[in-house]
């Protein structure tokens, strides 16, 4: 029997095949598209039965021969590029996908657990997860968020488990293929590396300077949750993925800064004394993202709790710090 994990040599797909091994599992078919050869690092340190290009393992499929095979799928893989403008593109990778995937779990009786987004929420303020909260202001939200909509309609005659994720704003190890797309710690990382200082936006919508709020969350939380639900098959639903605590960009910065200063042997320093010292700078906010970005994000996690979920969040102060020690140990 095998564990499906499509996405595998990204970011969020490649820490569930590692925490699938830290299980005692090996026997896993990795799926992705290695267009991006890079991305090939992520899975250099898992154990996996055999990879499988995206399209391959499909028609896999559709030929019956994975069929009675199949412990459960982990369905990671999609275009997550939020400012991708190929809208038919977007459509048939993250949605008819996605669709293909699920006509074929529940005619197999396959538990299904598969990334949504937050971004289905749009700009808020409510990020509960029911239709009247929900306004994606890209097509890669619409993608998510039409998914999420033929979960719903399909919900009372399921055949086994389906869990959609709404993954909030996920930082961690494995991400480093993501160029731009990758979070924030990261680019903090490499750019403090690089110049000795760090770039936010400027304010918007009302926020000071770097004063945006997001709910920031660990790639080990995110891979936490997803082991629940893979050891409780009796639960299902879509459910946010997030700490529950909005925190600034200033937060993640401050937190970075003084991990990466504690390495060189100096004292950690608070907002105001990095802005002084121009150890954290502000640039213009893009014109492409004006109407388009998330400038508060906070899940409302009581429908992850209710299914049993108890573990407490990394906040980004214990996160980030972590994140930044494990990059250091890289280089």
């Amino acid at each position: 029997m095998y564990y499906i994990v499509t996405g595998a040599a990204g970011f969020i797909g490649a820490n569930l095949v590692k925490a699938l091994n830290e299980r005692g599992e090996n026997n896993i078919i990795a799926v992705d598209n290695l267009k991006n050869a890079d991305k090939f690092r992520n899975l250099a340190d898992c154990d996996i039965a055999d990879y499988l290009d995206k399209e391959e393992f499909f028609g896999k499929l559709e030929e019956g021969f994975f069929d009675g095979l199949i412990t459960a799928v982990l369905h990671q893989g999609a275009c997550s590029d939020t400012m991708e403008s190929d809208g038919r593109y977007m459509m048939k990778n993250n949605y008819r996908y996605a669709l293909g995937l699920l006509n074929y779990c529940q005619n197999e009786e396959v538990p299904l657990l598969y990334a949504s987004s937050a971004s289905v929420y749009g700009a808020g303020p409510a990020f509960k997860e029911s239709r009247e909260h929900e306004a994606p202001l890209n097509v890669y939200a619409y993608s998510k968020f039409l998914f999420d909509q033929v979960v719903r309609r399909r919900w009372h005659k399921r055949s086994a488990q389906i869990v959609g994720l709404r993954y909030f704003n996920v930082y961690g190890p494995r991400e480093a293929h993501k160029g731009r797309m990758a979070s924030v710690a990261c680019h903090l990382f490499n750019q403090y590396r690089a110049e000795g200082y760090v770039k936010l936006f400027e304010g918007c919508d009302g926020y000071e300077n770097g004063g945006q709020l997001r709910d920031f969350v660990s790639v080990e939380d995110a891979v936490k949750v997803n082991m629940h639900f893979l050891e409780h098959p009796g639960k299902s639903g879509i459910f946010n993925l997030g700490t529950g605590r909005a925190q600034s960009f200033n937060d993640v910065a401050v937190a970075a800064v003084n991990t990466l200063r504690g390495a060189e042997g100096k004292s950690a320093l608070t907002l105001e004394a990095m802005r002084q010292q121009q150890l954290i700078r502000y640039i213009s906010f893009p014109e492409q993202l004006k109407g388009k970005y998330q400038s508060y994000t906070q899940a409302d996690i009581g429908a992850l709790r209710a299914a049993g979920y108890a573990e407490p969040f990394l906040s980004v102060e214990q996160g980030v710090a972590r994140y930044v020690t494990y990059l250091l140990g890289g280089i």
